[in-house]
């Protein structure tokens, strides 16, 4: 498709005047992804604007989704990959649900922000492979080839293992030397691909506000950025943003289940991490241990959670589900329920079975965390950062 120089009504909305001339110079390649990511109905959208007017959390300077449906339609990557909107969308589905050609606004922003999410993380090559179902048994063997090969050359994985003092003990199966010697270098590969993919986002989004008229200061104050983080992060934390939505509302208790078990998840690892090598008291521990309930009790809102998204999104018909979606929904469910069938197994005394288990558990864990830059999870960092940035830029 040739370039075209345009004087389109529509650029005002993305900031430009009347008077520019605007090279647009459409990305046919970029298009096509978005429609194979979930966004087939885009060239359904015949501009009427209704999204926008019906979206109750789009700011009222420069509001979305209408100008990022033309900007993909006409496959203007770098005006959508570097726009700060895409993740201000908390996928609701008002604007979906009103829209009179069925164009479903926010199935398309959802593809716009899978396709971002991969654009930022490296290497390319592991995004396309966690966006590929073909691919899918292939990453659920690395953990397993990983997880047998360093356990049998460093001699911390044992098939047989005896009993412990306290019975059975996962540690003596799988010693928690092995799980740390693989999973924290794990947890420094994921910040350091985030720290890269943050990087260029943040000039990206900056760049594009100023473009389009949304940041007064062409300056970017990281300092002034950092200080917005505090004032936006009740909103994060509550999920205020879901009720405003009048559409699919009951998806803000399912997401807030599932994010505050991780959270709880997360304290109950660093505990334990500080206590084993700070302290050296060595699981399991008991039942009557506060930490251990925090722990159960995350494990059952991780279930209830991913499950009410599941049925949320079977009971949602409008809803475009892709197989990025399904992805992670099942690496979360599974997460959760191999969890507590870890627990509970190993409390029945199923020796063989409770092992096997938990090195299916440590599977989900590993498939979770190593592809969370490249997968839809990673949605939970940059919408942080593009909402900490709209809050630092002002914009009503």
């Amino acid at each position: 498709m040739r370039s075209k120089i345009f004087n389109l009504q529509f650029l005002i909305a993305g900031g430009i005047h009347m008077t520019d001339k605007y090279l647009i110079e459409p990305d046919v390649g970029f298009i096509k992804e978005v429609i194979g990511l979930g966004g087939d109905t885009l060239k359904k959208c015949f501009q009427c604007a209704t999204c926008s007017v019906a979206c109750p959390i789009s700011p009222d300077t420069k509001p979305f989704p209408r100008k990022e449906m033309i900007a993909a339609s006409w496959g203007l990557k770098d005006r959508l990959v570097n726009n700060l909107d895409i993740w201000l969308c908390h996928h609701c589905g008002d604007c979906t649900t009103l829209c009179p050609r069925g164009a479903k606004p926010g199935e398309v922003l959802g593809a716009v922000r899978s396709y971002a999410i991969a654009d930022y993380a490296v290497p390319k090559a592991v995004g396309k492979a966690v966006n590929d179902p073909k691919k899918l048994p292939i990453l659920m063997a690395v953990p397993v080839v990983i997880f047998i090969v360093l356990g049998l050359i460093t001699g911390l994985l044992d098939f047989s293992p005896a009993l412990g003092e306290h019975g059975i003990s996962h540690s003596q199966f799988f010693s928690t030397w092995l799980v740390d010697m693989i999973f924290v270098p794990l947890a420094i590969w994921v910040v350091v691909i985030f720290a890269l993919g943050l990087k260029r986002f943040i000039v990206d989004i900056h760049e594009n506000a100023v473009l389009e008229g949304k940041a007064e200061n062409k300056e970017f104050d990281f300092f002034g950025f950092i200080k917005a983080l505090p004032r936006i992060l009740p909103t994060i934390l509550k999920h205020d943003k879901f009720s405003e939505c009048s559409e699919n509302k009951d998806r803000a208790t399912a997401h807030l289940m599932v994010f505050w078990s991780f959270v709880g998840l997360f304290i109950v690892t660093n505990i334990f991490f500080v206590v084993l090598y700070v302290f050296q008291q060595h699981g399991p521990y008991s039942q009557l241990n506060p930490v251990k309930w925090l722990a159960n009790a995350s494990g059952v809102a991780l279930i209830i959670g991913s499950g009410l998204m599941i049925k949320n999104r079977l009971a949602k018909k409008d809803q475009t589900s892709t197989y990025k979606d399904w992805y992670l929904l099942g690496l979360v469910f599974g997460l959760g329920v191999t969890g507590i069938l870890t627990e509970a197994t190993r409390l029945g005394g199923l020796a063989g079975l409770t092992y096997f288990i938990y090195f299916i558990h440590l599977v989900f864990v590993f498939n979770l965390f190593a592809f969370l830059p490249f997968s839809k999870l990673a949605h939970l960092v940059y919408r942080t950062v593009a909402m900490t940035y709209n809050e630092y830029s002002n914009r009503q």
